[in-house]
């Protein structure tokens, strides 16, 4: 049996080889495969064959995984030789008879692993022929210095015998990436016009056409891209973002139909233009990050080293494949993007939050305080707005629960959604915003600008961070007091973390119904812990009288939960019902739950205004709890 191994971060595998039936893993060199790792025990695993079949029984303190399943200690699992064990931070292969097969993820990064240290090596050559500190302090560039540029970049792969014949296998696996991605962003770039500001076009000019266009090279270029367009039946897909998921998960099916097509003339045509864009893109832009902040389907993106870029996409998390090409470009690349936005980043300042103008996120944080080097941090604003019926599509919530919100949103219930980081509360937010009549006069509050609500009448408040001598600082409470001196129908603010959930629980009762915020939390119930330890940061006051204010001030509770696939679900929404004194609590009834893992379903409770919302013909009982009608 053989046993390939190798830590999360590297490429290299190491193998051990044995005749056992019985392999055992662990920390201590006795083990028959060594992984020396603090975090793996003396003795983690041990893994016995039979029958053709593998069983891992976890004997350690760590969990281990098989393929997609947990096993805890002492946990047994069987799985199929091939199958990826991994054992933080290593993941490990038991090779099989036959040859295992490579998941076309596993494959994509390895292409990308390979194409960003060649990039490296060519980068090397051209700081030895060329100023790239010059170009770069240009930004732009005239036509003369990209065709220098471009004729070096050339130059230097010839000097490394990049278009030898013994690469042309694994050259043909790579024209296929670079065509997929020059697929996708001729899709991106064919939108025209964005309704929300696009931080790549910041650096979008002549600099991403080649200098060095071949003319026939473009044409059969374009003649493949459009075949693959009409295979995929892109014109049925109805915004940009499905485009770009069906591009992703049909290409490789397709890509055989135009492999004999790709002549070793067309295949080096293609990777010298996807070298150039790619390192343009780190003299001039942004680097690797060029083509992640354009791409719709990717929701954020996160640098935790020159070598790790991970993305966030339909809900999870995974490496992008891309790299910086060291430490130096990374943190140059992070100067950029925050100069776009008014702020700086240096020794003295080694920590930036910024909002980008379409109300993206920025974090960024170098060395010193960022111990393994500059991280950054970028959650985009979504370009396309979600509405219910999208969510009820998607199934994050079903048509029943989507009615019920709908019906306390026109009815001014306070409604307060809550969940954990990256849930979607103010994706929710918005949403329920939506239903808001557009005569109500509304005050947003918020510390980046994110809810983007329909109705005319929106004042828009943002707080300020302090200036250099830190003077100036207008917080979320400062905002909500001034808030309520502004006449509103309804506050609504982005987010309570802090002393100003006192003053919102207190404009709730105050005349302003119908208002809605969000907060972290695990549960509906939990969400009634949260508040009471942010309202005793405003004020020291006995928790019998904030259980009062709670319950009189909130009506429901939206819960957000991310599911272990990734998906985004409303799993419980809530009413508060009342304040029992015997049992000196908040009375909590579910209204819907997330029941057997499948669906929000009602509970059968009919909450205390349910009189109020069928009187006004908001909501139909019978379709609301009759005989699965959702």
């Amino acid at each position: 049996m053989k046993i390939w191994f190798n830590k999360i971060n590297e490429s290299r595998r190491a193998m051990v080889e044995t005749a056992e039936a019985e392999v055992t893993i662990g920390r201590d060199a006795t083990n028959t495969v060594c992984l020396q790792s603090p975090l793996v025990s003396r003795r983690h695993a041990v893994v016995r064959s039979s029958n053709g079949k593998l069983q891992l029984e976890n004997v350690g303190l760590n969990s281990c995984v098989v393929g997609d399943e947990e096993v805890l200690g002492g946990q047994t699992a069987e799985f199929e030789p091939g199958a990826k064990v991994r054992i933080w931070p290593f993941t490990l292969t038991f090779e099989s008879e036959k040859a295992a097969t490579i998941s076309r993820a596993e494959l994509e990064s390895h292409l990308r692993s390979l194409m960003a240290d060649l990039e490296l090596r060519i980068h090397r050559k051209l700081l030895e022929r060329l100023d790239l500190y010059e170009f770069e302090t240009r930004r732009t560039g005239d036509s003369q210095s990209i065709l220098l540029l471009e004729n070096n970049i050339e130059d230097v792969c010839r000097e490394l015998s990049v278009f030898d014949a013994e690469n042309e296998p694994l050259l043909e696996e790579i024209t296929g990436l670079t065509l997929r991605d020059h697929l996708v962003n001729q899709l991106i770039m064919e939108t025209g016009a964005q309704e929300f500001f696009d931080l790549a076009s910041l650096t979008s000019n002549e600099y991403d056409v080649p200098a060095t266009l071949v003319p026939e090279r473009e044409a059969e270029l374009h003649g493949l891209l459009q075949f693959l367009r009409e295979r995929m039946n892109l014109q049925e897909c109805r915004d940009i973002s499905r485009q770009v998921q069906r591009v992703e998960s049909r290409f490789a099916e397709l890509f055989h139909l135009v492999r004999p097509h790709l002549h070793q003339e067309l295949r080096k045509y293609l990777i010298l233009r996807t070298l150039k864009k790619d390192l343009k893109d780190t003299i001039f832009g942004f680097g690797p990050l060029q083509d992640l902040l354009r791409a719709p389907n990717v929701t954020e993106i996160m640098v935790v080293g020159r070598d790790q870029i991970y993305v966030e996409s339909a809900g999870i998390i995974e490496r992008s494949g891309r790299r910086f090409i060291s430490d130096k470009v990374t943190e140059s690349i992070i100067e950029r993007i925050v100069a776009q936005v008014g702020r700086r980043i240096d020794k003295s300042q080694p920590l930036v939050d910024a909002r980008l103008p379409d109300g993206s996120r920025v974090n960024a944080i170098i060395p010193p305080l960022a111990v393994k080097g500059p991280t950054l941090t970028i959650r985009k604003f979504p370009a396309q707005r979600l509405t219910m019926d999208d969510l009820v599509e998607m199934q994050s919530i079903s048509g029943a629960a989507a009615a019920f919100l709908r019906a306390c949103v026109i009815d001014r219930r306070n409604i307060l959604v809550s969940g954990g980081t990256g849930t979607g509360k103010t994706t929710m937010l918005n949403v329920l915003s939506s239903f808001i009549p557009f005569k109500e006069r509304i005050v947003t509050i918020e510390d980046t600008t994110e809810l983007r609500l329909h109705q005319d009448h929106v004042v828009t408040l943002e707080t300020k961070p302090p200036n250099i001598e830190g003077a100036g600082e207008y917080t979320i409470r400062d905002l909500v007091k001034n808030a309520l001196r502004m006449r509103p129908d309804r506050v609504i603010v982005g987010e309570c973390r802090g002393s100003e959930a006192l003053d919102m629980i207190q404009a709730m009762n105050t005349g302003h119904d119908g208002s809605m915020t969000t907060v972290h939390a695990n549960s509906a119930r939990e969400v009634i812990e949260r508040l009471e330890v942010l309202v005793l940061m405003a004020a020291d006051l006995p928790v019998t009288s904030i259980h009062r204010q709670l319950a009189s001030a909130l009506d429901a509770i939206v819960h957000i939960s991310r599911l272990p696939g990734g998906a985004r679900k409303i799993t419980q929404i809530a009413e508060v019902v009342r304040y029992d004194p015997d049992e000196k609590a908040i009375v909590l009834n579910d209204i819907f739950n997330f029941r057997n893992g499948e669906s929000l379903r009602p509970t059968g409770y009919l909450p205390s205004f349910i009189d109020s919302l069928v009187q006004k013909e908001l909501l139909d009982l019978e379709f609301l709890y009759g005989g699965g009608k959702e």
